[in-house]
């Protein structure tokens, strides 16, 4: 018998002053029994990143020829690929052919090895922005993950506060390629 998904609510007061976004959102989120927790705070923190009205989350892992987000044209063409962890350089590439912008917000424990073989290959890809979160970072918010996930965050600057259980992290936006 397959395991559920565990499901989480969402609650996030986003103010993005780099972006001019100021936001309350509220989301469920389902994490497939083969995603981690890690995974899933970085998906969560590609949502605030890149958030817009139409952005959603997709089926995720358990639908391989979609994205972690996206953002779809009325006519169905996808206009924002939103990757998160390691892919392969030929996913990323592939997107940027076939949709307007591409982001990947990139993290896990072999980034660095990832990054030395992949980066290179991907500065071709002119639609596409690459932003690094450190695992410390990512370890940090998943200690404090909770089953109703409340957060306040802050983007300024390009420096990411995020406010849980009235503890503030902070790091750099690290953008490896484009901007955001």
């Amino acid at each position: 018998m397959a395991l559920p998904s565990t499901i989480y609510r969402v609650a996030i007061q986003l103010s993005d002053i780099d972006r001019g976004v100021y936001e309350t959102l509220q989301a469920t989120v389902a994490r497939h029994p083969s995603e981690t927790e890690e995974r899933l705070v970085a998906r969560l923190l590609a949502y605030l990143l890149f958030f817009e009205p139409d952005l959603g989350f997709t089926k995720g892992i358990s639908a391989v020829e979609e994205p972690d987000l996206w953002v779809k044209g009325p006519d169905g063409r996808v206009l924002l690929w939103v990757e998160v962890g390691i892919p392969e350089s030929d996913r990323l590439i592939k997107a940027g052919r076939h949709s307007g912008q591409v982001a990947l917000v990139a993290c896990g424990k072999t980034f660095l090895n990832w990054e030395q073989q992949h980066l290179p290959k991907l500065e071709v890809v002119p639609n596409l922005t690459v932003i690094a979160f450190t695992q410390l970072f990512i370890n940090s918010l998943t200690a404090k993950l909770d089953r109703s996930i409340q957060w306040e965050v802050t983007i300024n600057d390009g420096t990411l506060y995020l406010n849980v259980g009235g503890e503030t992290f902070e790091t750099n936006l690290d953008v490896r390629i484009g901007g955001r």
